[in-house]
């Protein structure tokens, strides 16, 4: 039997950023991966492939509607390719996840392909091919999650389809029906309207991405809606019929009248569970909680000493680079180090365009919390290299304390939002001031001139070019 000092079970960006760490610290390290590819949900089915689909009908949507306009002339039509389209996006996975498995070779990680279940605390029983057991002295669940449904709909994966599937359809749908105004629903949303489908949003929330702020809502609202997606808050799904090739969306909107949606493909996108099917966790002594996650501690160590959780299966938001920090963060404190994560400054992101990106606390949360705090904000349009680029919509907005001015966080909508916001998280890691940032010199004409006008609009309302 083989021994470890660590074993990951799960490859994810959580699972195998957190056995790359390992591995530099000069432990002994195993991973487990119950698929044939490394990478998890993100490089796989979500985060890498949904990405390139959105840049391909991106690319596209710019060459039918915006390419005449830049003096770009194409004889013809311009069609789309979804079955190139498609394989393009494999390729992109394919490589990447090849990237994964040159990594693991490098950091000399061995890597089990097969379901890792827990013998005991110390002893993980993987089924793959073979049935195998290894001894790991510690281990790190990295299990990840799963598209999540709701308990009537019956997913046929066909016509009722989750993300996974949109990521390889066969056909442009005709009308799309998307459950859920959240970041997955809107960004292959998106990717679909661009290339022909009719869009309906149908979101249980008052508005869409609700656990963004409400003015970074209000706009994305307002500039999908100018890009013909038919957006319906407030409204509350109770059933999702297929006939025949057709799908049936009944839902209560807020005056509980019933609305009756009619598609060819319904998209449900309410969210991620946590997955830990097939872990044995409780042959462990590792307790899983109501909701379905591990339960960890404040140094994600679960109810067995030896064994830690990061990511999507414990608690806080389900992102990429949430895994990756909690991965490092286990396996330094594992080689004995201080590691820390603030988790108030994890960014968010929405890959839509206009991209939307945010750090730190709503203006909701701050007037729940009772903290004074300004505003600065400035508009996209005001930009010179917004107009350069034709890509005018949306704003950056900056809240500091009323009284120290330091930032308490950033809500942005705009082309590249999901880049500019690492300054904002360089900003506030370091704990800088509204006014610091307005004094910094950014290149010129650059998208990111408007986190240094929103923090001059936040420093007695000092903007320059508003």
């Amino acid at each position: 039997m083989n021994s470890y000092d660590v074993a990951v079970i799960g490859s994810g960006p959580g699972g195998y950023v957190a056995a790359i760490r390992c591995a530099q610290l000069g432990m002994k390290t195993a991973i487990i991966e119950k698929y044939a590819t490394l990478g998890g949900t993100c490089l796989n089915v979500g985060c890498i492939p949904s990405k390139a689909l959105l840049d391909s009908s991106h690319h596209y949507e710019d060459a039918i509607k915006h390419f005449e306009e830049h003096g770009i002339e194409i004889p013809g039509e311009v069609k789309v390719n979804l079955e190139k389209m498609i394989a393009r996006k494999q390729s992109v996975v394919d490589q990447t996840t090849g990237g994964i498995d040159y990594l693991m070779k490098k950091n000399n990680i061995d890597v089990y392909q097969g379901l890792g279940s827990f013998k005991d605390a110390t002893h993980i029983t993987i089924s793959g091919e073979e049935t195998t057991e290894i001894e790991a002295k510690n281990t790190i669940i990295a299990t990840g999650s799963k598209p999540a449904s709701l308990p009537f709909i019956e997913l046929d994966k066909e016509r009722v389809i989750t993300s996974t599937e949109a990521l390889k359809l066969k056909e442009i749908p005709k009308h799309l029906i998307v459950i859920g105004g959240g970041v997955i629903g809107l960004e292959l949303g998106q990717v679909y309207k661009r290339l022909g489908a009719e869009v309906s949003v149908v979101e249980y929330a008052d508005r869409i991405v609700p656990t963004m702020d409400a003015g970074v809502s209000k706009e994305l609202n307002k500039v999908l809606k100018k890009q013909k997606f038919k957006i319906n808050a407030s409204h509350k799904v109770k059933s999702v019929e297929r006939v025949g090739d057709e799908v049936i969306v009944k839902a209560d909107n807020k005056k509980g009248e019933e609305v009756e949606f009619k598609g060819d493909y319904c998209l449900v996108s309410v969210g991620r569970r946590p997955y830990t099917d097939g872990l044995n966790a409780e042959a462990a002594g590792v307790k899983i909680d109501e909701r379905g996650r591990v339960e960890v501690n404040d140094h994600l160590q679960t109810s067995a000493s030896n064994i830690y959780a990061i990511g999507d299966v414990v608690k806080g938001a389900m992102l990429a680079h949430k895994a990756e920090e909690e991965g490092v963060f286990v396996a330094e404190t594992l080689a004995g180090q201080k590691p820390h994560i603030d988790y108030n400054l994890i960014p968010g992101v929405v890959y839509t365009w206009p991209e939307v990106a945010a750090v730190g606390k709503t203006e909701e949360q701050l007037k729940e919390a009772g903290i004074a705090y300004k505003t600065g904000q400035f508009p996209m349009r005001a930009l010179g290299r917004s107009r350069a680029s034709m890509d005018i919509d949306g704003f950056v907005k900056v809240l500091a304390d009323k009284t120290t001015d330091e930032i308490l966080g950033v809500h942005m909508v705009g082309a590249r939002a999901a880049d500019m916001i690492a300054e904002a998280v360089v900003a506030m890691e370091y704990r800088a001031s509204a006014e610091d940032v307005s004094r910094m010199s950014h290149a010129h004409p650059t998208f990111t001139e408007a986190i240094k006008e929103a923090a001059l609009a936040a420093t007695d309302d000092r903007a320059l070019h508003v």
